[in-house]
């Protein structure tokens, strides 16, 4: 059996790949702050499950408590990464970027550096994190929410060098998602909203094929090229 950890399954993406994964016979270790989420979660299927209730902005307890939940699985295969936060935040208000940066950058970091070091000592492994299409280009509307979001779309692209340099059968998946019908998809009408069972199924599919770079859903690969290419005077 292949054993996996969500490390925020309270909600959104997380959850829903909690629940695909338990469903293709992995047994699945899921985080988050919210123990009562965690609990409704292995409600649904508590012989797939096993629950640790941290916060990733608490640096120094994530290598201890990533190291007892796979010591609880009996060994890792894969670690998904899919907490985090964000904002619009125009008006620069400090409390917003710090926390921002808190959990994208800094408890993003601790996990990464946890499972890349992991899975190189066992020789093996793969490590997927849900960035955002948003990682391209930078906001005035939510400055410190994309920039943390290039940080670990760049910081992946370093791991996969890393992984690469091994020869080892390490595998880097970004996840890279446009609009999904989450608490984070903030405001109306939003075009191309994908719901939340459609983006973890294809994030899922990504993740067996072990791909290095995933859009979610796929119509945003294109969107993304433009981006990259669009002058600055024009954003």
């Amino acid at each position: 059996m292949k054993k996996a950890i969500i490390v925020g399954a309270t909600s959104g993406i997380g959850r829903q790949l909690a629940i695909i994964l338990a469903g293709n016979g992995y047994q699945v270790g899921i985080t988050g702050r919210r123990e009562e989420l965690l609990t409704e979660l292995m409600a649904l299927k508590p012989d797939s499950f096993i629950a640790s209730a941290f916060d990733i902005t608490n640096i120094q307890k994530v290598p201890l408590k990533l190291k007892e939940l796979s010591d609880q699985l009996g060994g890792l295969d894969l670690l998904i990464m899919s907490s985090g936060t964000g904002k619009i935040n125009p008006a620069l208000e400090p409390d917003i970027e710090r926390y921002t940066n808190e959990v994208n950058v800094a408890g993003f970091t601790a996990v990464a550096d946890w499972s890349f070091n992991f899975f190189e000592g066992q020789a093996s492994g793969h490590f997927a994190a849900i960035t955002s299409i948003g990682g391209i280009r930078g906001s005035r509307q939510a400055p410190a929410y994309f920039a943390s979001k290039a940080y670990q779309i760049n910081y992946l692209e370093g791991l996969t060098q890393k992984a690469k340099k091994t020869g080892l059968p390490i595998y880097i998946t970004d996840v890279r998602p446009g609009f999904v019908d989450t608490a984070m998809a903030a405001g109306e009408n939003i075009f191309w909203m994908a719901t939340v069972e459609k983006a973890a199924n294809q994030i899922f599919s990504a993740i067996e094929r072990k791909k290095n770079v995933v859009y979610v859903t796929k119509r945003w690969r294109p969107i993304a090229f433009i981006f990259r290419l669009v002058p600055r005077f024009f954003i």
